[in-house]
């Protein structure tokens, strides 16, 4: 489970890479820097642009405890200055390029991107290994920057009681897992993150060999090892960034958990629920590909089969949606949301789920309906391909969740391959309520709330990353 913001209209939430390489128009060439720093450069000449991004296999599961929040402040203060470059220059230098920029935190990483102009690939390269070692910070910066992000939770959290109670359902789920903390951090947390916080996160991860840069589009290999020599080759390698990344792990889970969370802005209650899951590993990808299946088979939209037994034969939701995200570093999760119909309470729409569910695993998926969103999947990943930025996101995202370039380009053929038979092993693996959170979102019992009639007023998860615009 990652950071979440989305309607809840879209809350089914398949693996990301879904996608296929195309030999005749994206050659993936991989090799690594001196100092231990890994690129992938993904060629693509249709066009005279390029995306460029570091990516650090450091995210908010990496943070020390009690200091939560630091990864998403520091991907903050990284567009303060450097010895050469004064706040907001770099993205000022983009922009008078003819570029743009941002960047991102998750769980697993924290990426920097740009998309510029090919001729201009030189420059990205040499402003970025600028401030991953030269970042200059003062105590005016972080007093800045941690009202920045204070602001920012309470718009994106605590203005969202959906998004506060998908906070708590994750501690909960997680026992011992850093992804039971949000990754902008736990308020109280937040609140306290100094210089010296932002300081330490930032030398004992920022470094060339525990970062990963991905070239997407007009350029060649000879090209970007050149360039990268120049740049990202004469910063000095950090001898203390650790391999394999060392992180609590989950125990064995043995009790169902369940929270109700009440809140008078509540305009559409809702259940959700949430198991612990398996996540895509290096060479074992099957179980992560089957349960991908199993997210679109049981939630994928209106034909889906929970939507067409709750919503459309038995009335008793508006909506039901299963996600699934593939690609983490350590477990991950399996989910259900179901909105219910007018007049049926949260707990006649979790039974009715929870027959479905059953009736699923005895019956088995339906052949026909497998092999078509087996085929919508490989035409998304056609149409994937005309999107260099999708690219290098698919292979930055993977590579810094444990995964390599062998593992990404047979994902496509897995999805293909997986059996039915594969699906229903899977989903009785996943399905135990043991090592489940189920949730129950609604406003108290004495504030009276008109149920919306699109289930697009409650939110629940979309992505895995804390965005942020500069």
């Amino acid at each position: 489970m990652k950071s979440w913001s989305a309607a809840l209209a879209v809350m089914v939430l398949s693996a990301m890479p879904l996608r296929a390489e195309t030999p005749e128009k994206t050659q993936v060439t991989t090799f690594s820097l001196d100092n231990g720093m890994d690129v992938v450069v993904a060629e693509d000449h249709r066009a005279p642009v390029v995306v460029h991004m570091v990516w650090y296999k450091a995210g908010s599961a990496d943070e020390t405890a009690g200091s939560s929040g630091v990864a998403h402040f520091l991907e903050h203060l990284l567009f303060k200055g450097t010895d050469t470059l004064a706040p907001g220059e770099f993205s000022k230098i983009v922009a008078r390029n003819g570029g743009t920029d941002n960047a991102f935190t998750s769980y697993d990483q924290t990426a920097y991107h740009q998309r510029v102009a090919s001729d201009r690939l030189g420059l990205m390269m040499e402003m970025e290994a600028d401030r991953m070692v030269n970042l200059q910070l003062d105590e005016e910066d972080i007093r800045t920057e941690r009202d920045v992000i204070i602001e920012e939770r309470n718009m994106r959290t605590e203005n969202d009681p959906g998004a506060l109670m998908r906070e708590q359902m994750s501690a909960a789920l997680y026992l011992n897992s850093r992804y039971g903390v949000p990754v902008i951090g736990w308020r109280e947390e937040m609140e306290r993150l100094d210089l010296d916080d932002a300081l330490a996160f930032y030398h004992r991860n920022y470094a060339p060999n525990n970062a990963i840069l991905v070239v997407a589009g007009d350029t060649t290999p000879e090209e970007v090892r050149r360039l990268a020599e120049e740049t990202y080759g004469k910063l000095p390698a950090n001898p203390e960034v650790g391999a394999p990344r060392a992180r609590p792990q989950e125990p064995r889970q043995m009790a169902e958990r369940r929270l109700r969370f009440e809140d008078p802005r509540v305009a559409q209650p809702y259940v959700m629920r949430l198991y612990l899951a398996p996540e895509r590993d290096p060479g074992d990808q099957q179980e992560a590909a089957a349960l991908t299946l199993l997210a679109e088979i049981l939630g994928g939209g209106q034909t889906s089969v929970l939507n067409q037994k709750l919503q459309f034969e038995q009335h008793k939701a508006i909506y039901v949606g299963a996600f699934y995200d593939a690609t983490s570093y350590d477990d991950s999760s399996f989910g259900f949301g179901i909105v219910p119909a007018p007049g049926v309470t949260l707990e006649q729409a979790e039974a009715a789920l929870d027959a479905e569910l059953a009736a699923f695993l005895e019956t088995g998926c339906d052949e026909k309906q497998l092999d078509r969103i087996k085929f919508q999947l490989r035409a998304s990943e056609v149409y994937d391909r005309d999107d260099v930025a999708s690219v290098a996101q698919r292979y930055g995202n993977a590579l810094t969740s444990g995964l390599g370039v062998e593992d990404v380009q047979a994902w496509p053929e897995i999805l293909q391959q997986v059996t039915p038979e594969q699906i229903v092993a899977a989903a009785k693996k996943v399905l135990d309520k043991r090592q489940s959170v189920t949730g129950y979102l609604t406003a108290p019992a004495d504030v009276q709330t008109a149920p919306s009639p699109e289930p697009a007023a409650a939110t629940l998860p979309q992505t895995d990353a804390e965005e942020v615009t500069q």
